[in-house]
């Protein structure tokens, strides 16, 4: 399969809208740094988030919680110095924007106007919902995000599936149509059951994506270094691997240390030679000091 032509016009937020109501699927996928926003750009996908699961996949932390404004900041440039097709979504991260609106509106105008992001994310509804607003009031368009929410997830129970009883679901719908009505652009719902999702797309004018949220979402999202097996950590049942990178990568650095050890790399053809006579001269003038 060719990648999409660099030359393809950037898309816009009325092209998300237009591919819900075609019903053709948006394909969104995390990407952390330069050469990740080119191979998505180039794989023709609709979105790229700047997740601040970067926090555990490129920066080391247990989990997305540490992870910085500058941090995140320093990522989503270099993202976006990649893109040139998809539309790039940043994440706001953890106690970033929960504390008011004018906090809120102050980090995503960092994260606008440092990174040239076109959209943010927060998650959760309750007081999530006035950040959205305020947010949205500011001119500067948001993603929500309900179900698993990671920043928050300790309160959650863990890392497990959300609205999976009747009453947990309304309220997640219910926080999906608050955060509509508060004017978020589209609405990610992460680990709830697909009976959940498929009753709540219809509700909702707004573009759904899912990830572990089932087929009926208007799109799906996937991280980069579980797609790629890149990233070691166990996966979440709803991730499918398409290509197993780091036990590629591993072989392929485990392949130079043999033969550099061996003596085998460099061979002659990986060097540099002098011009003809340059090498007898070279040494002419050292012997003669």
């Amino acid at each position: 399969m060719s990648a999409r032509p660099a030359s393809e016009k950037p898309l816009i937020l009325g092209d998300l809208a237009a591919k819900k109501a075609a019903g053709e699927p948006i394909v969104m996928v995390t990407a952390y740094d330069h050469p990740g926003a080119q191979i998505a750009d180039a794989a023709g996908v609709d979105m790229v988030l700047v997740g601040d699961s970067a926090a555990m996949t490129v920066l080391g932390y247990d989990s997305t919680v540490p992870v910085t404004v500058d941090e995140m900041i320093m990522l989503t440039k270099a993202v976006r110095r990649g893109l040139h097709r998809a539309l790039l979504v940043a994440d706001l991260p953890f106690g970033s924007y929960e504390g008011s609106d004018a906090e809120a509106i102050a980090t995503a105008q960092r994260f606008v106007k440092e990174t040239g992001c076109d959209l943010v994310k927060i998650e959760r509804g309750g007081t999530s919902v006035d950040r959205a607003r305020a947010l949205v009031a500011a001119g500067i368009p948001v993603v929500g995000h309900v179900g698993l929410t990671p920043q928050t997830a300790t309160s959650l129970g863990g890392y497990r599936a959300q609205g999976r009883s009747a009453d947990a679901a309304l309220d997640l719908i219910d926080s999906a149509l608050a955060l509509q009505a508060a004017g978020c652009a589209l609405i990610v719902v992460e680990a709830v059951p697909s009976e959940v999702t498929a009753a709540l797309v219809p509700l909702l004018d707004i573009p759904v994506i899912g990830i572990g949220a089932g087929p009926a979402a208007d799109g799906q999202v996937l991280v980069f270094h579980d797609l790629l097996g890149i990233y070691p950590g166990p996966a979440a049942k709803f991730v499918k691997r398409y290509a197993d990178l780091r036990t590629a990568a591993i072989d392929g650095v485990t392949a130079y240390a043999s033969e550099v050890r061996s003596g085998a790399y460099p061979a002659p053809e990986h060097g540099y030679g002098m011009p003809e006579g340059e090498a007898d001269r070279l040494r002419e003038l050292l012997a003669g000091r």
